[in-house]
């Protein structure tokens, strides 16, 4: 029996993510400065983690709700309308799910029958086009370019609607370029949508980690939050990369379609995550998120190092306003992404993500990850400097 011919076309035409062939490879090699992980490298607060263990202690050990606990449920609503003025009810409008990444799947499934199209800003996180792809759907990209600092824009989203489009992915704070959307950009992106019936996904997992200002969701815009889903976890904010945790909130409608996914797919998220969730919010009451706001300094002080050692040893290099990545250009050097990653990783090892591992438009960029050390950071650099004076 010919094993392989049976796994799904859908599947099959799917690549490999784009991330992991470096990290694979740089796993076998000693030496290597990595900037390409996109997770904090702070530990999860110790307080989350011992009411973690405390639950295990006390033997809670089975299922919650197919909606998650209440009790966290209500800290996710009290927790959006304090940090974002989004108002949810927690009793069918609050999903809790293994991570935001099961939260967009489910959302895409919940939505999308084939032959409906999905418009995605590009470039932007790896995950969304095969999510559309293995829910059925045609994911069509819409460019977003460094002379918009990498921000949707109504005219590009306008050229790329049709009868088709059922949703747009939006993306901000944005992963790889860290480009954010203001109150004015979204108000604009929001005039194009109110004209159509397009649901939006709104991935909001970097809405804690901006620089300047305030983050906004297109949710709270005048008539945007009926046809939005706000997706959000715990990964990047609370340094619980591991504990995956997100959830989802929304229409009462849509979160019903997810549950009912969810229900039969995952059933719950573990009730030790969860618990560790309800006490990292209670925390964060208490304390006003100092924990939160600690770490968004130090990664305010890794991007301004890596940003300025970006471009003092040549490069361009857009600043970013979210999240904690940078996304300089190397079209100086001729190379395409892939190429320039491959031989600095041999030549220097470092080793960084190629731009179009997150989308056509990447090309000629590569991102990399300011969640390291600063010592870490400015060997990078420096290591990076050494090899552009060896092929410029």
């Amino acid at each position: 029996m010919n094993v392989e011919s049976k796994i799904a076309e859908r599947v099959k035409e799917v690549p490999p993510s784009g991330i992991r062939k470096f990290f694979d490879i740089a796993s076998e090699m000693e030496g290597v400065i990595s900037l390409g992980v996109g997770e904090p490298d702070f530990v999860t607060p110790w307080n989350v983690r011992e009411a973690c263990i405390y639950s295990l202690e006390k033997g809670m050990t089975y299922y919650t709700s197919n909606w998650g606990m209440p009790e966290l449920r209500k800290a996710i609503s009290c927790y959006l309308s304090r940090r974002f003025g989004l108002e949810y009810n927690p009793k069918n409008e609050i999903l809790v799910t293994v991570g935001a990444s099961e939260a967009i799947d489910l959302a895409l499934r919940a939505i999308l029958n084939p032959d409906d199209e999905v418009l995605i800003p590009d470039p932007s996180y790896v995950a969304y086009m095969p999510c559309v792809r293995f829910a059925g759907a045609k994911a069509v990209a819409v460019e977003c370019r460094p002379e918009d600092e990498f921000r949707l824009t109504p005219d590009k989203l306008e050229q790329k609607i049709t009868p088709k489009t059922k949703a747009l992915i939006l993306p901000y704070p944005n992963n790889p370029t860290g480009a954010i959307m203001t109150m004015e950009d979204l108000e604009a992106i929001a005039q194009v949508l109110r004209r159509t019936d397009i649901i939006v996904i709104s991935d909001e997992i970097y809405a804690e980690l901006t620089y300047g200002q305030r983050h906004v969701s297109i949710a709270s815009l005048p008539d945007m939050k009926e046809r939005t889903v706000v997706i959000n976890g715990f990964s990047k904010a609370f340094a619980m990369t591991g504990w995956r945790l997100g959830y989802a909130a929304g229409h009462p409608a849509l979160i019903g379609a997810m549950v009912k996914i969810h229900q039969y797919t995952t059933l719950c998220a573990p009730i030790m995550a969860q618990v560790a969730a309800i006490e990292a919010l209670r925390k964060g009451f208490e304390d006003g998120f100092a924990s939160v706001e600690y770490m968004v300094k130090q990664y305010n002080m890794r991007r301004k190092v890596m940003v300025n050692g970006f471009r003092e040893i040549g490069l361009e290099c857009y600043e970013p306003k979210g999240a904690f990545y940078v996304f300089p250009s190397i079209k100086k050097t001729g190379m395409t992404s892939e190429e320039f990653c491959e031989k600095l990783l041999l030549d220097q090892k470092v080793a960084v993500v190629p731009g179009t591992a997150f989308g056509a438009s990447g090309e000629g960029f590569i991102r990399c990850s300011y969640a390291y050390s600063i010592d870490n950071i400015n060997e990078a650099i420096k290591r990076i400097g050494n090899f552009l004076k060896k092929i410029l």
